[in-house]
């Protein structure tokens, strides 16, 4: 070997760790970015669900609203967790002509550490009313 050639592989040596440490922490924000999404997605796809439960049962004949308000609340805490539960509202509207029963719910967005959205997620459940 050459003395360039020497002085060559002595200059990169070290340069492999630095760049695993470039590296993965860009992969490991890129990962944390992805959970962060997939989190809100979950959530939001499980307050969706109970609200729609919530005005299916505030739908029902013998029921009202605030059995509707009650079950949502039942379901979000049972899977989520009861701070997600906190604002959940329940009305009789008109949609189409139709008598329908309207549950929305608004629940903070899921952070991950210090980064991401901050905010609030509403989403709204409907069923139609049953004649009594």
């Amino acid at each position: 070997m050459t003395r360039r050639a020497a002085a060559d592989d002595r200059a990169e040596r070290g340069s492999a760790v630095v760049d695993f440490t470039l590296v993965s922490i860009l992969v490991l924000v890129l990962f944390l970015g992805v959970v962060q999404v997939a989190l809100a997605v979950h959530v939001r796809a499980t307050l969706v669900d109970c609200a729609a439960e919530g005005a299916r049962v505030a739908g029902r004949a013998d029921r009202g609203p605030a059995d509707g308000v009650a079950r949502t609340r039942e379901l979000i805490t049972a899977s989520l967790s009861e701070r997600y539960a906190g604002h959940v509202v329940a009305r009789q509207t008109t949609i189409d002509g139709l008598p329908v029963v309207e549950v929305t719910v608004s629940a903070p967005l899921p952070v991950v550490g210090m980064l991401g959205p901050s905010g609030a997620v509403t989403v709204d459940g409907h069923a139609l009313e049953e004649a009594p």
